[in-house]
């Protein structure tokens, strides 16, 4: 399976929008974005509620494909929950807060993931997660992504919340066959 984004750009890219206000900080992730990456960056923001794992955050979806997508996601209040279990990759660059986690492995302290900071999310690896208040992040994945879509849309489902199912559907869904036209699966 062939990749368009690489995670080490990516990181360099998220890096160079810390500090920015919020508004900023988004337009500009998307601005560069879409310079590097020329159509296949969604430059218009659609935000999404996402509830997932437990944890309630907002999401704009910048690329979505059968093998990755690319999204900003956070939240101004804080959340914290599960990560989910995959069968893709996910890499999580903080733009704005902190991240902190802890794993079935190192379990006895929290790791802090900060500002201009990458975390991995490893294949079939699980974490629980909490974004204190005001945390922002790039979050890109890779692999099946289709098989993520279950858990990614389990919260909204068992609070009966059908908008942002069907949101996150449809923009997805959209940017999937926009990207098949290409030739990109």
């Amino acid at each position: 399976m062939s990749y368009i984004f690489d995670p080490d750009k990516l990181h360099a890219l998220a890096k160079n929008r810390v500090g920015l206000p919020h508004q900023e900080m988004v337009s500009t992730i998307i601005e560069d974005l879409a310079h590097q990456y020329p159509g296949h960056i969604e430059k218009k923001q659609k935000w999404i509620l996402s509830i997932c794992g437990g944890a309630m955050g907002i999401m704009t979806i910048l690329h979505g494909s059968l093998s990755e997508y690319l999204l900003i996601f956070g939240t101004p209040i804080g959340t914290e929950g599960f990560s989910g279990r995959y069968r893709v990759d996910i890499y999580d660059f903080i733009v704005a807060g902190e991240m902190w986690t802890y794993t079935e492995d190192h379990f006895r302290q929290r790791i802090v993931t900060m500002p201009g900071e990458m975390a991995h999310l490893r294949r079939r690896q699980v974490k629980g997660f909490k974004f204190p208040e005001g945390a922002w992040m790039l979050e890109y994945g890779r692999g099946p992504i289709p098989t993520t879509l279950p858990f990614a849309l389990s919260g909204a489902a068992f609070s009966l919340d059908i908008r942002p199912i069907a949101e996150t559907l449809w923009v997805y869904g959209r940017l999937v066959i926009k990207e098949l036209w290409r030739g990109k699966i």
